[in-house]
């Protein structure tokens, strides 16, 4: 996130982290779709290619960062997927952890809960990022499928990094499905999973000096012989 310079994919892995701040610097559709366009070589099950990507920018992404927040704050919020998991044990660990250095870096109190908030309802204004994607399984798919697209969107995250931009991928964005599928006119048979706030990182802001701790490999993963 802090070079253009070409980089190896362990440096773009190292460098990634979640913008939460972003310049308003956006890029024409020609680009964006030849910088996203080697996405598309993802790997899916049976090579189904289980994912449709919608990118707002320009007036309709203002639409979107003018709705968006006024339909969660009157409770207008529908979900295409249940968001209903509890975390547990190390993995609620982690989260407080997480929440703690991405506040501590912004220099939010513990108990600030009016600021708390204020900090989360900027996913529903993207970041102040000019381009907005929103990720999508067709309809009858599931958990194996919801795999294939994890692994599309890594390739675009990933791949935006390597040309100097940022991202956060928001599942925030999945609470108000219909609002943006009325916004985008996305077909109903289209499922939102989540969304990615991209662009180029403010590189001064707070929020994104943010780095979260990652457990060591020995701890995740097991080599057997």
């Amino acid at each position: 996130m802090t070079s253009t310079a070409p980089l190896a994919l362990s440096d773009i892995l190292e460098n990634r982290r979640s913008c939460r701040a972003f310049l308003p610097e956006s890029l024409s559709d020609d680009e964006l779709r030849k910088l996203l366009a080697p996405s598309l070589r993802a790997p899916s099950n049976c090579n189904t290619q289980p994912w449709y990507l919608h990118i707002a920018s320009g007036d309709v992404l203002e639409r979107l960062r003018k709705r968006l927040p006024e339909d969660f704050t009157a409770g207008r919020m529908t979900l295409d997927f249940p968001y209903d998991g509890k975390y547990a044990d190390i993995f609620k660990d982690r989260q407080y952890a997480s929440a703690q250095a991405l506040y501590g870096a912004m220099g939010i109190a513990r108990d600030d809960r009016d600021a708390r908030q204020a900090a989360f309802m900027r996913n529903f204004t993207f970041f102040d990022a000019p381009h907005v994607g929103f990720f999508y399984l067709p309809e009858g798919f599931s958990e194996r499928e919801a795999c294939d697209l994890g692994m599309f969107s890594q390739s675009v995250m990933l791949l935006l990094e390597a040309a100097g931009l940022a991202s956060c991928p928001q599942t925030a964005l999945g609470f108000l499905s219909d609002s943006i599928r009325e916004e985008l006119s996305v077909p109903q048979n289209q499922r939102l999973m989540f969304g990615l706030s991209f662009g180029y990182p403010d590189l001064g802001a707070p929020a994104n000096r943010c780095t979260t701790d990652r457990d060591e490999a020995n701890e995740l993963i097991a080599l057997h012989r």
